[in-house]
């Protein structure tokens, strides 16, 4: 036995009698089966409930702190900085620019792909800095992708959308 451990096993007389299978089947262990009808529900949150409902209607909104005056894109129902609840929500531009970017030859399980997919953190216009939101680039080759290019949303049809960061197909390169 280690230094400092103590001994957890336990006596023999403590560790008890298995159940078999024919104690069950001929009722001498009392036990209960049931198949509960469970639902759930869910919700993704003040904030980012209102931030998917605008995403639908093709615009992007975040929330300000009237305490320290950032404008927080993704929205957050408080402020990081000064722990200050938030009540103010303002829309920011779908554009923006690239902060960072990686560059994936390969989906999800390792299996190469046909095209790269370049996923890139995007500091959105009209947002304080620091602030940015992970999504993909398009229409841009990779060699051609670099940090501070800028960028806009290319948003599905109207008709298309659900209220899912997806409403927004990819960002493409501008200027």
């Amino acid at each position: 036995m280690a230094v400092g451990k103590k001994d957890i096993s336990c006596p023999p007389e403590a560790i008890g009698t298995p159940i078999k299978d024919e104690d069950l089947k001929k009722g001498k262990v009392t036990y209960y089966e049931d198949y509960p009808d469970l639902r759930y529900a869910w919700t993704a949150g003040q904030a980012i409930s209102r931030f998917l409902n605008e995403l639908k209607k093709g615009r992007l909104i975040a929330t300000k702190c009237n305490e320290c005056g950032r404008i927080m894109f993704p929205p957050r129902i408080f402020c990081e900085l000064c722990f200050k609840p938030i009540d103010d929500w303002v829309y920011v531009k779908d554009t923006g620019v690239v902060q960072t970017f990686s560059i994936s030859y390969i989906d999800p399980d390792a299996r190469p792909l046909p095209e790269p997919i370049i996923v890139a953190v995007i500091a959105v216009d009209g947002a304080s800095p620091k602030m940015g939101i992970m999504h993909v680039l398009g229409e841009v080759k990779p060699e051609d992708v670099y940090i501070g290019m800028k960028v806009k949303a290319v948003w599905k049809d109207e008709e298309e959308r659900e209220g899912a960061i997806t409403d927004i197909k990819y960002w493409k390169p501008v200027g």
